[in-house]
């Protein structure tokens, strides 16, 4: 770690520590809802937990499109914040809730109306029960997407100010509601996937509605500026816009890569498909502490760029991702040891069963090693508003790598599911080698973009 003159850093260990434990417990219970859902549906019988995970697939195409426009919010406002520009931070909050409500809108809208055509496309020919479950799950998860779309944006308005306790209070609401409202749903009302789903919206309109009064407050430090009259400022949007653009794409992109992955492992039949779902929400809770360092990153190094601190910068993304490897390092080794256990919550068939154990401990071994450099360290570029490089590597890694190899492997070597895990792989090999080396050459020191 470079020599720096710790007398003039702009953070300290205890806000650090107060930014990141907040967002772990939140990033926790942000996953547990999604993991909730399909083990409360599991009892419903396999093509629940099927169609749960192919509805997943293609929420989080869109969820991570909305957190695009979230992210780019979040880095403009967190640059005004280091230049002492509070002003204008408030004010790129204010245009951020425009295109964030806008597309939100648009989206759901058009996906409401082509919801069946859409998963046709997608996944082909699907049993039957597995397609009945799947837009059962889809409508209310839909109608929700305005409500997380706002809900994102201002969370990450908050931990932009170093807020990120309120945004864990909100996580906190949220799962409540939702295993309450599933418990009722599915289990009392026999909703079955509808229940699941119809309890995630009502979950995420509830932490919508109170984190947008939250943001309106004028003792805020950021804040939406006259919340009832309409001002559009383009050239502030354009700025969130040049993050939130290819943040967008390379999600999408990114996404859409992971969805035809998940239609390959779909041509594999229903045991791959349950085994695939346990796979992603096992791993997801692995990567656990990248994800809320990643997110604390977007302040830290956002701010540190805005006063144009980028020595300090490089000091704190070598800090963060050291913490990063110790603390997956705890959260892969517990998940290695305790899988066996955890995929039988799943109530899955033995061939599900096998498969999810086997593949799940071998990931737990390559993320410990490549995930941190392959997906903390472009949040880093991000903060700075490198934004467009990660886009070009993620999508060129993305298509070349684990969606070309998935089939190479998956099915013309017959490797099957496993062959879908190691295309994965490969991919974060390549990332984390382009992302390092941008990372220590420094050229994202030129990216500042207020």
């Amino acid at each position: 770690m470079q020599r720096i003159d710790k007398s003039r850093l702009l953070f300290d260990n205890r806000y650090l520590k107060a930014l990141i434990i907040p967002l772990l417990i939140e990033t926790l219970l942000s996953v547990t809802i999604g993991m909730m859902d399909t083990i409360m549906v599991a009892r419903v019988g396999e093509h629940a937990v099927s169609g749960v995970s192919l509805i997943d697939s293609i929420a989080n195409l869109l969820i991570f499109l909305f957190s695009a426009f979230a992210t780019g919010g979040a880095v403009i406002a967190s640059q005004y914040l280091g230049r002492k520009e509070e002003r204008n931070a408030c004010f790129s909050a204010k245009q951020l809730m425009y295109l964030s409500l806008a597309f939100s809108l648009a989206v759901s809208l058009l996906m409401l109306i082509f919801r069946r055509p859409v998963l046709d496309i997608i996944y082909g020919h699907i049993e039957s029960d597995v397609m009945d479950s799947a837009l059962a799950y889809f409508t209310p998860i839909i109608i929700s997407f305005p409500f997380l779309a706002v809900l994102n944006s201002c969370n990450a308005l908050f931990r932009s100010m170093g807020k990120s306790r309120i945004t864990m209070i909100v996580a906190i609401i949220m799962n409540l509601i939702n295993v309450s409202g599933n418990a009722l749903f599915i289990y009392g009302f026999g909703m079955e996937t509808f229940g699941a789903g119809l309890a995630s919206l009502l979950s995420r309109m509830t932490a919508c509605f109170y984190m947008v009064y939250k943001v309106t407050r004028p003792e805020e430090q950021i804040h939406v500026l006259d919340p009832l009259k309409f001002e559009v400022d383009l050239p502030m949007i354009k700025r969130i816009l040049k993050i939130a653009l290819p943040s967008g794409i390379e999600n999408s992109v990114f996404h859409i890569g992971k969805i035809l992955v998940s239609s390959t492992v779909a041509s594999f039949g229903t045991a791959s498909i349950a085994a695939n779902a346990v796979f992603n929400a096992l791993s997801t809770f692995a990567n656990i502490p990248g994800s809320a360092i990643g997110m604390a990153s977007v302040t830290v190094v956002g701010q540190c760029c805005g006063a144009r601190e980028y020595d300090q910068a490089s000091y704190y993304g070598k800090k963060l991702l050291g913490l990063t490897f110790l603390m997956m390092g705890a959260t892969c080794f517990a998940i290695f040891i305790l899988t066996p256990e955890l995929a039988k919550l799943y109530n899955l068939s033995d061939a599900a069963y096998s498969l999810a154990v086997m593949t799940i401990r071998l990931n737990m071994f390559q993320t410990l090693l490549f995930w941190p450099p392959a997906f903390t360290i472009p949040n880093f570029l991000r903060a700075a508003g490198d934004a467009k490089y990660t886009m070009i590597v993620s999508i060129a890694s993305m298509w070349i790598f684990r969606v070309m190899l998935s089939v190479i492997l998956g099915v013309y070597l017959g490797m099957g599911f496993l062959g879908v895990c190691w295309g994965m792989f490969v991919d974060w090999y390549c990332r984390g080698i382009f992302f390092v080396t941008r990372f220590l050459k420094g050229k994202w020191k030129t990216k500042t973009v207020v």
